[in-house]
């Protein structure tokens, strides 16, 4: 008998984004018309700028521009956080970073699944920053009681997709029908379900504590609350969402616009209200509404080492102590520019931020130098030979996410005007423990992946150990 071989990791990644990727634009039809935005500006930017193209496909970013880079989901037990992390594994993704988004008012802590090699990326860089509520936060301590009885009442996952997941664990893999039957019930954990499994009252009652709180309490499962596009220009993409009254966040979060894009800039039309229905007495049903599910749009830059990230976190910081942003957006004109005058201190072009060490960059021979390859004429070390054109330096692309930010687009797409504080700090070590597995530092990644490049490239070229640097240090 023969056996069908397995499907790979990136495969079902891939599986599983698309169907996840038609779910949602079905159910949310206003993020089907950003993806129309988001494609004529790409196009526009590409036909600004015709060495882009090139750029985009040396990088491998080009066949991948149109398709989302992440989505996002909120869980509420241990439990549901730990077999979240053995779905994604069936699709090579691990949980990288840990994010503690209490201190910014929102009452959860986070991962981002995510594939960690360079081809695993290249081939489909899409992740899932998922968060697990905390519900030690919640003050009242019978409405946490009442919150964690909820909880434990549901089950979010299809009874197929946990006999595919043990028999992925236990085969080491799945065939081509199963692997698509996997994606189709993976994605059906997250589809909107729009009867709450409380009444008006406790929904109301939860809500007040946090909406974040009654978003994820009070429904049969983790509702994927948004997915994000990628965008050549999310300025342009700001100005067209209030052109076309798609009801954009007043602001962009993250860095300023500059010529050479750092870390990750989001922006995203506000959560739309949905129809629901609450549970009554006696059988009767009741109708609500609730806002949560939005559309989000990114602009990628490079990755910062924790010299450029500590920069980053001060520059930030002091826009935002300078300025706050007000509720309805009325002085974000005021915050934009606060932003940008305080980032004028960080160096906006590439050989800076390499020779100062605040980014990572990757490596790569050139054919020229492939052709002088072993040639005692060839420089010794990278700095050189950079400088006589023999290796190509590219920026390694942020693949995370930033806390704040995060908090920034949670907090303007569930309706709360105020600002929450929580006494209680970050807890990654209670987070591991439900997620049952250590998170990975992103930072390590970076810096193995720039190590590797450098290592790679000298001995394409028949140089062997790289002596001590000097410039050019990523």
């Amino acid at each position: 008998m023969t056996i069908a071989p397995f499907v790979s990791a990136d495969a079902i990644r891939t599986m599983f984004s698309g169907a996840m990727s038609d779910m949602y634009k079905s159910e949310v039809p206003q993020y089907a018309a950003l993806s129309e935005l988001v494609a004529d500006i790409n196009g526009e930017a590409l036909a600004k700028d015709p060495e882009l193209e090139t750029r985009l496909k040396q990088a491998g970013e080009f066949d991948r521009l149109g398709a989302e880079r992440h989505g996002a989901i909120r869980v509420g037990r241990p439990e549901e956080l730990s077999t979240i992390r053995r779905l994604f594994a069936v699709m090579g993704m691990a949980p990288v970073g840990y994010y503690d988004l209490s201190s910014a008012g929102v009452p959860v802590h986070s991962t981002a699944f995510r594939p960690v090699g360079d081809e695993a990326l290249r081939r489909n860089p899409f992740r899932i920053f998922a968060s697990l509520l905390r519900l030690d936060l919640i003050e009242d301590f019978e409405l946490r009681r009442e919150a964690a009885a909820i909880l434990a009442r549901r089950n979010i996952f299809t009874p197929r997709c946990l006999e595919l997941l043990a028999l992925f664990e236990g085969r080491g893999g799945l065939d081509e029908a199963q692997a698509r039957e996997f994606a189709s019930e993976a994605v059906a954990t997250f589809r909107w379900r729009n009867e709450a499994t409380v009444s008006a009252e406790v929904y109301h009652n939860l809500r007040d504590a946090h909406p974040l709180i009654a978003d994820v309490v009070c429904f049969k499962g983790p509702h994927i609350n948004h997915l994000t596009l990628q965008t050549l220009d999310i300025d342009a993409v700001q100005l067209a969402m209030s052109a076309r009254n798609m009801n954009p966040k007043a602001i962009i979060e993250g860095p300023p616009r500059r010529n050479r894009a750092i870390l990750l800039r989001q922006t995203s039309f506000k959560a739309l209200p949905e129809p629901i229905v609450f549970k009554g007495t006696n059988g009767s049903i009741e109708a609500g509404t609730h806002a949560a599910r939005f559309g989000e749009v990114e602009q990628r830059g490079v990755a910062l080492t924790a010299k450029g990230r500590a920069l980053y976190d001060r520059l930030l910081a002091a826009a935002n102590a300078s300025v706050r942003v007000a509720s309805d957006g009325s002085n974000s004109a005021a915050y934009v520019e606060t932003l940008r005058r305080q980032f004028e201190a960080f160096p906006d072009a590439a050989a800076a931020l390499r020779d100062e060490e605040l980014a990572f960059f990757r490596y790569s021979p050139t054919a020229e130098s492939l052709r002088h390859a072993g040639a005692p004429s060839l420089p010794r070390e990278m700095a050189g030979l950079a400088q006589a054109g023999y290796v190509r330096i590219d920026p390694i692309v942020y693949e995370d996410f930033l806390p704040v930010s995060a908090a920034g687009i949670f907090q303007s797409n569930l309706g709360d005007a105020g600002q929450r504080n929580f006494t209680a700090g970050a807890s990654r070590k209670a987070f591991e423990a439900a997620l049952g597995s250590a998170v990975l530092d992103e930072m390590e990644l970076y810096a193995v992946a720039e190590a590797r490049s450098r290592v790679a490239s000298l001995n394409a070229l028949g140089l062997g150990a790289e002596p001590e640097r000097q410039g050019l240090i990523g």
